[in-house]
């Protein structure tokens, strides 16, 4: 599984998964305890180190005149996200698709981000924090596509917030820019290498835009850039976690019965609010209620899993891609074998972030528009 998601290994006709748009990947083989012993595994040296809360830097607090701007807020979570802040900041939303159940306190650009009109909306509205939910995930957009809307347009926002000295922006990423690898530790903190698009070039975006919020939290330390990676985000969006779980007959790979960790859609934007406070800054692993086999999770909602071998389903899913009966590449395969569980303590410690959505409420949102 990915996220704004992870798809499943089926035809469209069953049911299309839109690629990770509001966060995910499939995890691995192996199982072991949890809870209060888990180990705070690392790998590797990371390509960028995290950054860390800046304890030299004041805690000068971010002023509570201005607006905040979110973009993708037409998307499931930027509805969300909008509607848990607008009762305590101005809202201000940047996306090219329609709001027809927008909160008339609530102000909508219908624009493309990239488009200079943008640069008319930050001096405007006197936008003093960014919520970052604008990216494709489409996994049928050709690379130049997805690069322009994903890396470009991630940039010229990124001038924007340098050029009307914006003091807070929050981006999020996903748990899979670190990937799913056979030889993943049990948990990945937020100091791991991201490689996510090492087999799966469709990631590359994702990976790139992550590296520049962590270029931009060293370049301009004015501004406080908080990174979330949260992990499998089920419920109501049209991501890939939660369109394979809302399979009746989802496909799994012979003999691998991956540990999967899944976070409500509501408890990721709680994330966010508690991002958007001030002095928080640095980069976030978001973890769930827990951890729990793929076999577990299926039966739990009723589901009749179908295993097929790794290299049946690879043959198969390259043929399905080619003839646009699948919404789900051969290569997301690793998504649902490898491991990829984060440690979310750094989360629990900076941010007191917690889950509040037990493990049957999460996966029971994703059948809540059913």
């Amino acid at each position: 599984m990915a996220d704004e998601g992870d798809p499943p290994i089926t035809s469209d006709s069953e049911r299309p998964a839109a690629r990770y748009s509001e966060s995910e990947p499939a995890e691995a083989e192996t199982s072991v305890a949890f809870e209060a012993d888990r180990p705070r595994a690392r790998r590797g040296g990371s390509s960028v180190e995290a950054p860390v809360e800046s304890e030299s830097r004041s805690a000068e607090p971010v002023a509570s005149e201005g607006s905040v701007l979110v973009t993708g807020i037409c998307g499931r979570l930027g509805h969300l996200v909008a509607r848990r802040l607008h009762r305590e900041t101005r809202v201000v939303g940047v996306d090219r698709r329609a709001f027809p159940d927008r909160p008339k306190d609530i102000t909508h650009h219908a624009i493309d981000v990239r488009r200079k009109k943008t640069r008319d909306v930050f001096r405007s509205e006197k936008v003093r924090a960014v919520v970052h939910l604008g990216v494709m995930h489409d996994p049928r957009a050709s690379d130049h596509e997805r690069h322009r809307w994903n890396v470009a347009a991630f940039q010229k926002l990124l001038e924007y917030l340098e050029d009307f000295d914006v003091r807070k922006l929050v981006v999020l990423s996903s748990a899979n820019v670190y990937g799913p690898q056979p030889d993943n530790p049990q948990f990945l903190t937020e100091d791991a290498p991201l490689l996510g698009a090492q087999g799966f070039g469709g990631m590359r975006d994702l990976v790139e835009l992550d590296m520049l919020a962590q270029s931009f939290f060293w370049k301009h330390p004015e501004t406080e850039t908080v990174v979330l990676r949260p992990c499998h985000i089920l419920g109501r969006v049209k991501n890939a976690p939660s369109n394979y779980l809302r399979l009746e007959r989802p496909i799994t790979i012979l003999g691998f019965d991956p540990m999967v960790q899944v976070i409500h859609e509501r408890d990721v934007v709680e994330a966010i609010s508690l991002a958007l406070k001030p002095g928080v800054r640095g980069i976030f692993n978001l973890r769930g209620p827990g951890e729990m086999p793929l076999s577990k999770i299926l039966r739990r909602l009723g589901r009749r899993p179908r295993a097929v071998p790794a290299f049946a389903a690879k043959a198969a899913l390259e043929q399905l891609w080619k003839l646009r009966l699948t919404s789900f590449p051969a290569p997301e395969i690793d998504f649902i074998r490898y491991l990829c569980m984060v440690d979310g303590s750094r989360a629990e410690e900076v941010l007191g972030f917690r889950a509040e959505h037990d493990m049957d409420r999460t996966l029971a949102s994703v059948d809540s528009d059913r």
